[in-house]
């Protein structure tokens, strides 16, 4: 009789002969065991493969639980999660629900863990995330909810844990769910992250993203990690009826006089450097090339800092930041979310404007905090370099400015995401602000990418 075992993330095959033909192509011989292994994520596959093949086995590998009672309270489904739920049951409960940010996804996860009753991990990738989970399963389900990360290793029967967590510890716990949730899965092919899918053997998955798109091309990765794309839909097909309605406004804002003659010659300086030395920074190895080359010469740190001054002017220019304040005044009574590239001109925007700043720094109690006075109004508007592009649930949040930003399509969906969430006469904007006749502007083009904002 085969035995299956579960071994620091792998599975191992006993009394399984090396030439047997039913063996999955997962599994590879280990001639230091002399049994067939494969890795966890298989698991699916090798009992399927025995059960075809009608040989008797026992199943040491797994230790999960299957649940007697489901969600305790569940609010009725939208259309589109029961939906999304009927697709991942038609894909053998494996793959990626594609939705906007603000649509529940994660009540999709509870219909998922309702309809699956198995232990559940759901891996998230900010502790903002995993509090958010944790408050919401702990009311829904009445098995213990537990959390691994910052700080905390306390697993039960539904556990959220972050990514950074769980691909340390999957080794040893790979084999007490049965159900697995990857939220904002789009972060899972890194070859860290993967490790996370590939330990764990549970049978049945679910990926959740807004944007499984990634810049290098990875998220096909996914459909063996988690699964096939087996359900989706856009901002555009659910504004009005399920997220708030929306509008999209590009300012574009000249440089003043003097910032453009600053702008002008740094620029100059960077870009003669870059072709003195045939440096093509739109190759994969540009800013590489550059910074090696910028380190050897004096010239060369020159022409680093000239590249940071034209950067800096094109991303907050005085000019931008005066129509930042004139956004702020507009928009006095309304619940604003400010995002930038970078902390240093976050905190610029903060100490000049007087708003709250949100980064990574930020202790999650300060966060916590702030968030919450934005919310019943002690605050009109906070700002954020990149933290809370995933994460934050503000609903009352219902105008966006995009002070300056990556060339990412995720990054400035997901920025729109955050003051999409649905309520009463509820009307979103983000304004998006690029400094013209800059790099900036190239930049704008390629995160506008998506039907979002066509």
């Amino acid at each position: 009789m085969v035995t299956i075992t579960f071994v620091a993330g792998t599975l191992v095959l006993h009394d399984v002969r090396r030439d047997t033909a039913w063996v999955p192509e997962a599994c590879v011989w280990d001639d230091r065991i002399d049994c067939y292994r494969a890795p966890a994520v298989a698991y699916a596959d090798v009992v399927r493969a025995i059960t075809r093949a009608k040989v008797p086995f026992a199943d040491e590998a797994r230790r999960y639980e299957i649940f007697e009672q489901g969600a305790r309270v569940m609010r009725e489904p939208r259309p589109f999660q029961e939906e999304a739920v009927q697709a991942w049951r038609q894909h053998r409960c494996r793959g990626v629900v594609i939705l906007p940010t603000g649509s529940g996804k994660t009540h999709v996860a509870m219909m998922a863990i309702h309809d699956r009753l198995r232990s559940t991990l759901v891996v998230a990738p900010t502790l903002d995330l995993v509090r958010q989970w944790y408050d919401q399963l702990r009311h829904a389900f009445v098995q213990g909810v537990g959390v691994i990360g910052g700080g905390d290793y306390n697993p039960q029967p539904i556990t959220i844990i972050t990514y950074d967590s769980a691909h340390l510890y999957m080794e040893n716990l790979g084999n007490r769910f049965g159900l697995v949730i990857f939220d904002e899965c789009h972060h899972l092919p890194g070859a860290s992250y993967a490790l996370a899918a590939k330990f764990c053997l549970a049978p049945f998955r679910l990926g959740l993203t807004a944007t499984p798109e990634r810049t290098d091309g990875k998220e096909e990765d996914l459909t063996h990690l988690i699964g096939p794309e087996v359900y989706q839909r856009s901002i555009v097909d659910l504004s009005g009826d399920y997220l708030a309605e929306y509008e999209t406004e590009r300012l574009v804002v000249e440089l003043s006089p003097l910032d453009r003659q600053t702008y002008e010659k740094a620029r100059g300086i960077y870009r003669t450097f870059l072709g003195l030395h045939g440096i093509q920074m739109s190759s994969p190895s540009g800013w590489k090339d550059f910074l090696i080359r910028a380190s050897r010469s004096t010239e060369g740190r020159q022409a680093l800092a000239a590249y940071r001054r034209q950067r800096q002017l094109a991303l907050a220019s005085s000019a931008k930041l005066d129509v930042v304040g004139e956004l702020l005044h507009r928009h006095r009574t309304d619940r604003g979310i400010l995002f930038t590239q970078d902390n240093a001109t976050a905190y610029l925007v903060s100490r000049r404007f007087l708003i709250p700043i949100i980064t990574h720094q930020t202790k999650i109690k300060e966060r916590s905090e702030i968030l919450e006075g934005l919310a019943k109004g002690v605050y009109n508007a906070v700002v954020t370099s990149k933290v809370l592009n995933e994460g934050v649930d503000v609903p009352d949040a219902n105008v966006a400015i995009v002070i300056s930003g990556s060339g990412s399509v995720r990054e400035h969906v997901q920025r729109l995401g955050r003051v999409l969430r649905k309520k009463e006469g509820k009307q979103a904007i983000l304004y998006e602000l690029v400094s013209g006749g800059t790099g900036e502007a190239y930049t704008s083009e390629r995160r506008r990418e998506h039907i979002a904002y066509r």
